[in-house]
């Protein structure tokens, strides 16, 4: 395989997920750990994506910018906020995961709307600040600096005292027979303990990642109350999904 095709699908894989393991692209890749490590700090010093031990991550997911200007997929993302803004009622208590589709729905809160809103995420939080009905109450714990969101011991106490309407999750992968998985044992542990804290949890989640699974379980898909995609519910992509104990959206 030529570089430039190996560097395509890192970028492709990095920016679907938001972050990458050098383990898993080797493996999908049939490469050695080397020449990843190596076309990801090329890559790196090309400013297209960002490298962090033992990965990679991507711009859009790492840097917190107004501008937007390098979120993967932005369109579909911004479709699925719309859509799950929907579902959010005056002087509800939501909770707001991290991640770009999650930004996008906070950007999108309408500003007269009062709503209570819990949220780990730091961009989240810094974006809510500019709503003047939302009270905006942020989940302490450790700092991932990749992810941007407090994880850990604290955090998962913290969100045992409390229940809320609403959680929007986003995820890295989602299968209709696996359910829902990360490769990050810190990250599902975290969002165990939001389900938990959560009446419904919605998810929201762009189409490229249905049918995609990692090695550490988050839920199984009857965990979720809602699948919010930018897709139609009755979508050709969406048909696995369609007889399990979900909404659709």
């Amino acid at each position: 395989m030529l570089k430039e095709e190996r560097q395509r699908i890192i970028l492709n894989e990095v920016e679907l997920h938001n972050r990458v393991q050098l383990t898993d692209i080797a493996e999908k890749l049939d490469v050695s750990i080397d020449t990843v490590r190596r076309d990801v700090k090329e890559l790196d010093t090309e400013n297209r994506l960002r490298k962090v031990h033992g990965g990679a991550i991507s711009l859009g997911f790492a840097n917190y910018s107004p501008k937007r200007n390098s979120v993967y997929a932005l369109d579909e993302k911004i479709a699925i906020a719309e859509k799950a803004s929907k579902l959010l009622k005056e002087n509800s208590v939501v909770l707001i995961d991290g991640g770009t589709t999650c930004l996008e729905l906070a950007r999108l809160l309408p500003a007269e709307l009062k709503l209570t809103c819990f949220t780990l995420s730091l961009p989240v939080a810094m974006e809510l600040l500019h709503k003047p009905n939302v009270e905006t109450i942020f989940i302490g714990g450790r700092l991932s600096k990749d992810a941007q969101i407090t994880l850990g011991s604290n955090t998962i106490n913290n969100l045992s005292e409390i229940k809320v309407d609403y959680s929007f999750i986003g995820t890295g992968y989602v299968d209709a027979q696996f359910g829902l998985t990360e490769f990050d044992w810190d990250i599902v542990q975290t969002k165990k303990a939001v389900i938990k804290a959560s009446k419904k949890t919605v998810l929201l989640c762009i189409s490229e990642k249905l049918n995609s699974q990692h090695r550490f379980k988050t839920c199984d898909l009857n965990a979720i109350h809602s699948l919010i995609t930018e897709l139609e519910p009755n979508h050709d992509l969406l048909k696995n999904f369609k007889n399990q104990e979900i909404v659709l959206l």
